[in-house]
């Protein structure tokens, strides 16, 4: 249970990390006006996003990724937004760093406060929406890294490493257009949102989100299809490997079939030519070495070795 307070200029910032009962019954208490349904979604483990208006204010529930180390798997992370006339507040499980390094700096520095808090609630809350956007694009950085890394890897030998790999970032690709997708419809409501507590031309700068999100999207969605790419890629690669390893063991159990009749004739207990001859060993390995090297030269004259 954490509540931090910053009030700068008549705009006063609230942020909550992991709400506990005693946060919700401190915020019921400071705004009478939020409705039960609300501050019942702030403790709820994931809600979808959505945009509530009333009209005192207005609720939002955002989703930003956040990397799981363990996982390898970029999950939804929760932040629920009320906005006032003259507050934000901010809900959330702390392990989003925009948020906790805006809100540290808020704390150390004036400058940062006159920054983020001095032209209204309206614009602080567009500041922090749009911090959390463009965070995602590191993310998405990371994963070009890793794409390019599987490009360079594709050729490579351990085909297992690279088909793991692949089914690794495409599974985080997949949660990154989740995330990404359903962040959109909000800031376009936001955009078009006609509500006194936002003035007329915070319409721009939330277009100017929604442009950020398109882009994010759009990265999203080509790495998505590279990767598909480099997955079919690497069933093609995986499977002529496959051809190759069964055409050599195939050629070998073409050339073990004259020697295995040879020495099994020769293996029977009846009169055979050169039986009784003392370099009938050595004459009878001899046949079966001109044998060897006569397919070999026939596999070499049609192409198949």
């Amino acid at each position: 249970m954490t509540t931090r307070i910053i009030t700068y200029s008549n705009t006063t910032w609230i942020d909550i990390i992991d709400p506990a009962a005693e946060d919700v019954d401190a915020l019921r208490q400071r705004f009478p006006s939020f409705h039960p349904l609300n501050l019942e979604d702030i403790v709820s483990p994931i809600e979808r996003p959505k945009l509530d208006q009333d009209d005192d204010y207005l609720f939002l529930v955002m989703h930003f990724p956040l990397w799981d180390s363990r996982e390898e798997l970029s999950r939804p992370s929760e932040v629920d937004f009320f906005l006032g006339p003259d507050y934000v507040v901010t809900v959330h499980n702390g392990a989003l760093k925009p948020l906790v390094t805006t809100f540290e700096r808020c704390q150390a520095e004036e400058s940062a406060r006159q920054e983020l808090l001095e032209g209204g609630a309206d614009q602080a809350f567009h500041a922090l929406i749009d911090q959390l956007v463009d965070y995602i694009f590191p993310i998405l950085n990371k994963v070009d890294r890793r794409v390019h890394a599987i490009e360079d890897a594709l050729f490579e030998s351990n085909a297992r490493r690279v088909i793991q790999e692949l089914a690794l970032l495409r599974r985080d690709i997949i949660s990154l257009r989740r995330i990404i997708r359903g962040q959109i419809p909000i800031v376009q409501q936001l955009e078009a949102c006609d509500h006194p507590i936002l003035h007329e031309h915070m319409e721009e700068y939330f277009g100017d989100i929604a442009d950020h999100l398109f882009k994010l999207r759009d990265i999203a969605d080509e790495n998505f299809e590279i990767i598909n790419s480099f997955a079919d890629t690497a069933d093609t690669l995986a499977s002529y490997r496959i051809n190759e390893v069964m055409r050599i063991l195939t050629v070998i159990s073409v050339i073990m079939l004259p020697l295995t009749l040879i020495s099994s004739i020769y293996g029977m207990n009846i009169n055979l030519p050169f039986a009784d001859d003392p370099h009938a060993f050595i004459m009878a390995a001899g046949i079966m070495i001109l044998i060897v090297i006569l397919m070999l030269a026939w596999f070499r004259k049609r192409h198949w070795l």
